[in-house]
């Protein structure tokens, strides 16, 4: 069996995840919704920016860590919230608390991730967010935010594109329903969750808050005028809305129209190192990993997560240097072209050996 020090490439980690994961859980780490076509959009846009470098610059001392909310990160990259880490690893989401704490980033838990959110505020002294899909009346919305402030959350967060669930037809395939769907109840508070709600809970909430699902300008400006904190680009992992655009697309926009005024966070097939320069580069705080991470955690548990971030890290570091810069603050559009993929857009085609049998 591989040990998780021994993985050299991201790849390799993709291997073993393919090996130990029965084809339910697989499916639903890699699926999307309906024809996978924002799925491949996200692959397809960050294959569509080109790196400038530039060369004869000091790059001997390189900073790729982070900050969010006043906490330091080692490297700018959260563990995105995964509704079912409990299908794929035994411990569910005290994996990735561990994993975080150990590397040092922060862990995004899912309202619907066993062992839930006071188990996993004790598992770790590290920080953490809470996440949650709205599942009750604002009474019980607000019940929550204080659950997760006394728990010693440091931010709290909204899923905002979840009105409707999708259908995952690679789930639907084999009749499969995952753990957290199972227990999901008073799927209509979703839908009738407003900006209205917001204003109410931003007025009860003493922790930053953060809206997940922001895929245009308009909404983004909203957010931001009414005190959101973070506003967190994504797609859901092609998982929501098929026929999205790719989650880079949407990027500039959001950056243009929040201004400076929140923190901007980032997730949409993020597999790479150079994924996360570019997201970066266009004025991303941070980025989240989903499908990385359940895939790591499918390889070797917690420590496969850690292994993961080492080698997003490295690879991280050596593109700041090539591209001749020492850190974040020092890129922007102009280290970026748009460029023709030169690789079929799918979920995994970041990783073309795997289809070289390597």
């Amino acid at each position: 069996m591989t040990e998780p020090a021994d993985f050299q490439t991201l790849h390799e980690i993709v291997q073993a995840a393919r090996r130990n994961l029965a084809p339910e859980p697989w499916d639903y780490v890699i699926g999307g919704a309906e024809t996978e076509t924002t799925v491949k959009r996200n692959r397809q846009a960050l294959d569509s920016i080109a790196l400038r470098p530039r060369v004869l610059r000091d790059v001997s001392e390189i900073d790729s860590g982070g900050a969010l909310f006043g906490h330091s990160l080692r490297l700018p990259v959260l563990l995105a919230p995964i509704g079912s880490m409990q299908d794929i690893v035994a411990d569910g989401a005290l994996v990735p608390a561990r994993a975080a704490a150990e590397f040092g980033t922060i862990q995004i838990l899912s309202s619907v991730c066993a062992p839930g959110l006071e188990a996993v505020a004790s598992e770790t002294d590290a920080p953490k967010i809470y996440q949650l899909y709205v599942r009750g009346d604002p009474a019980w919305v607000d019940a929550q935010i204080r659950r997760a402030i006394d728990a010693g959350y440091v931010a709290f967060c909204f899923t905002v594109d979840l009105d409707a669930y999708s259908r995952r037809e690679r789930d639907i395939a084999k009749r499969h329903v995952t753990t957290g769907r199972l227990q999901v109840t008073g799927d209509a508070n979703q839908a009738l969750f407003s900006w209205d709600d917001i204003r109410r809970v931003r007025d009860l909430c003493d922790i930053p808050l953060i809206l997940k699902g922001i895929a245009t300008a308009e909404d983004a400006a909203l957010a931001v005028e009414h005190g959101i904190e973070a506003v967190y680009v994504s797609n859901h992992g092609g998982r929501q809305l098929d026929h999205g655009r790719g989650g880079i697309d949407v990027l500039p926009e959001v950056v243009e129209a929040v201004g400076g005024r929140a923190r901007i966070i980032f997730d949409g097939g993020i597999m790479r190192g150079t994924d996360m320069v570019k997201a970066m580069a266009l004025g991303a705080d941070a980025v989240g990993i989903g499908r990385l991470q359940g895939l790591a955690a499918g390889a070797a548990g917690e420590a496969g997560v850690v292994r993961a971030l080492e080698l997003l890290e490295a690879e991280t570091r050596i593109a700041l240097a090539l591209l001749g810069v020492t850190g974040y603050g020092e890129l922007d559009g102009s280290y970026l072209h748009p460029t023709p993929p030169v690789t079929p857009p799918q979920v995994l085609s970041a990783f073309p050996l795997l289809d070289e049998g390597y």
